[in-house]
């Protein structure tokens, strides 16, 4: 397992994961994501912010990751931290425990770019989700709903998030 950032040849294979994700979550869970913005995944591809792990030659899971995120941390927003976003498993490779792996990881990058927190988000209503962030290091802060904006992914419209943080 190496974890890589993500090169504009990836594209395809992350919009891929992002549409099985969808499928995937459709029979977890009553909310899923809506596409995402090419140009901004494009975007994070070129400014190092999409990552992979790769299992051999394969991409066995990817995320996103953020330096700010002003809509969903309000205040906390001032604090240097790096934000997860959008962790996707391909199916193949679904219980291998890659969240605990991005954990370990972000640990190691966050003290390289002087940040003191990792922090991530999901639907506040995902209790399952929830309890396995808390198993992987994160403790739980409260919920939120993030003001409106067309800076955040359609999904986040009127949404109710539970936060998370690890404190380095």
């Amino acid at each position: 397992m190496h974890i890589l950032a993500s090169q504009p040849s990836d594209i395809p294979a992350i919009f891929k994961l992002y549409d099985d994700a969808v499928v995937f979550q459709k029979t977890k869970f009553d909310k899923h994501w809506l596409p995402f913005d090419r140009l901004m995944v494009e975007r994070e591809v070129a400014q190092q912010k999409q990552w992979k792990i790769m299992e051999g030659e394969d991409i066995a899971c990817i995320y996103a990751i953020a330096f700010e995120d002003p809509f969903i941390w309000k205040e906390k927003n001032i604090d240097p931290a790096v934000y997860i976003h959008r962790i996707v498993t391909h199916p193949s490779y679904h219980g291998r425990g890659y969240v605990k792996n991005i954990v370990d990881w972000a640990k190691v990058y966050a003290r390289e770019t002087g940040k003191q927190f990792i922090r991530m988000d999901t639907w506040g209503d995902n209790d399952k989700l929830i309890s396995y962030y808390q198993q992987c290091g994160f403790v739980y802060l409260g919920n939120v709903t993030p003001e409106a904006s067309d800076q955040l992914p359609q999904h986040y419209s009127a949404i109710f998030l539970s936060l998370f943080e690890i404190k380095l």
